[in-house]
């Protein structure tokens, strides 16, 4: 676009651009030109005091491209005292984008929500996380951009997962952990996946294909038809199957396993007696709970009391790890439990 310039020889270049910025009418959103051995400074206009060794001229200048935004936080429209509080990370799951809300925040959710859609790359629709609430850990969703319904195909360390927001728990903060508990499983384990959700677990287990049985089972049937369709999709019909369960009504005739997993973070601590006892000898139970950082220290000899006064065997705790945190307190973490 066409400009006027402050035309100066290389040389003098630095100097001349300083008293042009200091001057208040050096232009920023034009690219500064060159020619031969002449610079040229795209201005707004003549500075007040003169400028030696500059000659002022139209020109042709080429038009600034904007630098992308490294943070969708670059991007929201709220007012500058509030923005220190914008959430700094956010969940993407297939093509739905969650974000959790501070309450002096509230005012301004469709706001964040456009600067989320436009930031993720790939995004369709942003809800608010209300938290998961209920037996069935369902979110509460909020609408804030985008368009279409809450279903989507997630995927992570090669394993496709469909899932409902509105119908059944998935948290894709658990990807590693996924992984990691599927790499455990040694070839011929029975392994039973308690309130197995949409059984991301039970997926990377089957497409694994050690295990000699893997059984998923949850109490929400929106779950578990979701999670039949992905443990399908993972591998061949055979080993698993998929129930429609109670973990109080199943434990007790679930028969035994090498390896159990219990992801139910919100009070699934009550059900530790009962999986428990469906391990064998040497068996591992990979329990996920929300433990407030001051317990922490002293939550595996708790838990341990909490299975062991009650199932027979030598328990112990030999693995402890915080998978990711949950409030200003807590942590989800992840704990290895085992029956000797």
């Amino acid at each position: 676009m066409r400009s006027l310039g402050a035309v100066v020889a290389r040389a003098e270049a630095e100097r001349v651009r300083r008293a042009l910025s200091d001057s208040g009418v050096l232009r920023g959103e034009l690219v500064v030109a060159r020619d031969g051995d002449e610079v040229i400074f795209p201005v707004s206009g003549p500075p007040i005091d003169p400028v030696p060794g500059a000659r002022f001229e139209e020109r042709e200048f080429v038009e600034r491209t904007p630098a992308a935004p490294s943070s969708y936080r670059d991007l929201a429209q709220v007012p500058e005292e509030l923005r220190d509080s914008l959430p700094r990370s956010f969940d993407v799951i297939g093509d739905i984008v969650l974000v959790r809300i501070p309450d002096e925040l509230l005012p301004h959710s469709v706001a964040i929500g456009a600067a989320l859609l436009e930031f993720v790359p790939g995004a369709r629709l942003v809800g608010r996380d209300g938290g998961v609430h209920g037996e069935s850990r369902l979110r509460q969703l909020e609408r804030l951009a985008g368009s279409g319904g809450w279903t989507t195909v997630h995927r992570e360390n090669g394993v496709h997962l469909e899932t409902d927001l509105e119908r059944a728990y998935f948290s894709p903060r658990l990807a590693r952990e996924h992984a990691r508990v599927a790499e455990e499983v040694r070839s011929g384990e029975r392994v039973i996946d308690f309130a197995c959700g949409i059984a991301p677990f039970g997926a990377h287990i089957v497409r694994d294909g050690r295990a000699r049985e893997l059984v998923a089972v949850d109490s929400n049937p929106a779950a578990t038809e979701l999670a039949q369709r992905n443990l399908a999709s993972a591998g061949p019909a055979r080993p698993w199957r998929v129930l429609t369960d109670s973990i109080e009504r199943f434990a007790p005739v679930a028969g035994t396993c090498e390896r159990a997993i219990l992801n139910l973070p919100h009070g699934g601590v009550k059900y530790l007696p009962s999986v428990g006892a469906t391990l064998e000898r040497e068996g591992t139970l990979h329990y996920y709970e929300r433990t407030e950082r001051s317990r922490l220290r002293n939550r595996p000899g708790e838990l341990v009391q909490t299975v062991g006064t009650i199932v027979p065997g030598t328990w112990s705790v030999p693995e402890v790890h915080v998978v990711h945190p949950y409030s200003p307190t807590e942590d989800i973490v992840a704990y290895r439990i085992v029956r000797g």
